[in-house]
């Protein structure tokens, strides 16, 4: 379960972040997932409830927001949500496609208190 190394990471993030602006408390932790990380949400909360026990983000909220993996086409430019691994222009039949979204695993934004 790699969530768990994850979580953690997420963690030192958050408590970095909070410590920097002075924060006693967090209460949200809003994520950017992207589909191709292949991070399971809940595992990923489970990990991070965990983890925070005993620190100022134990009673954070964690929302996943879930990124879609988008593309495009190298040779007509069209952009396409790509689904079930089809890496292929819907417009041109390329194979020839450029991966914008979909990746990403990041703190998007935190509230703090």
């Amino acid at each position: 379960m790699h969530e768990m190394a994850i979580a953690q990471g997420i963690l030192d993030i958050v408590l970095n972040t909070a410590a920097q602006h002075g924060a006693s408390r967090v209460g949200l932790v809003r994520l950017l997932v992207g589909e191709m990380t292949q991070v399971v949400p809940q595992s990923l909360e489970f990990g991070f409830s965990a983890l925070a026990v005993g620190t100022i983000a134990q009673n954070a909220n964690l929302e996943v927001i879930i990124v879609p993996v988008t593309g495009k086409c190298v040779c007509c430019t069209q952009q396409f949500n790509i689904r079930q691994n089809q890496f292929q222009c819907p417009d041109c039949q390329s194979f020839n496609i450029e991966i914008i979204s979909g990746r990403e695993l990041l703190v998007d934004a935190l509230e703090v208190e």
